[in-house]
């Protein structure tokens, strides 16, 4: 089948963005008098949204009893002043998603960051000029795992379920496009919690240099 849309993940898909998370995270750490949490334990809280990112870093930090709401408001205010200067695209992404470009295949974002942010870091990563479409986490009523924030991707785009593919990096990806019907493709460089081959998916793939070639395949 040629694919008549391909959505990307963000966070730990198309970017490496968990030094500039974790950086806010230890800012509103710091600002409730906590002691900041190293990079790779931060890393392994990403993937559900802001509201669980916090959450769990109060949680790590026996600090629960903080105002949560408040919290998550102090993260998106320092995340916000510095977003992109320690993310990077991953090895690999451009030339990929210049190839499925160049092959007039619909690219979009579906992404529970927040919409604003999400697009300000493709543009300053200079990936904004491939993707047709960005999805956020508050650009819905709903966000993933809920199968309907990429059905309405498939929709704006015309695109069947069986048509299309989801490329993530997580659980919560591979929940998403299976609740969707969707064929899933896991990238393994990103922030899952468990391990590979225990996540269902059309394809496990080691970097996007393979994700052009495995779309020519699905073309025969």
């Amino acid at each position: 089948m040629v694919p008549a849309l391909i959505v990307f993940d963000l966070d730990g898909t198309l970017i490496d963005s968990a030094a500039d998370l974790a950086a806010a995270i230890n800012s509103m750490l710091a600002d409730f008098g906590c002691a900041p949490l190293p990079v790779p334990e931060v890393r392994a809280m990403i993937g559900d949204g802001v509201a669980m990112l916090v959450a769990r870093a109060l949680k790590a930090r026996q600090f629960e009893r903080a105002d949560h709401a408040e919290a998550a408001q102090i993260f998106m205010r320092h995340y916000e002043a510095d977003a992109t200067s320690r993310t990077t695209a991953f090895p690999g992404t451009d030339e990929a998603l210049q190839a499925l470009h160049a092959a007039a295949i619909p690219l979009a974002v579906c992404t529970n960051k927040p919409e604003r942010i999400s697009s300000r870091i493709l543009v300053k990563l200079g990936l904004a000029k491939y993707f047709a479409r960005v999805v956020g986490g508050d650009s819905l009523p709903y966000r993933k795992p809920d199968p309907r924030v990429l059905r309405h991707l498939l929709e704006g785009f015309g695109a069947g379920r069986e048509d299309a593919l989801l490329v993530g990096d997580s659980e919560v990806d591979a929940a998403t496009a299976s609740s969707a019907g969707v064929p899933f493709v896991l990238m393994k460089h990103g922030y899952r919690r468990g391990a590979a081959e225990a996540i269902p998916c059309l394809a496990a793939l080691d970097g996007f240099g393979q994700l052009p070639a495995l779309v020519r395949t699905l073309q025969r």
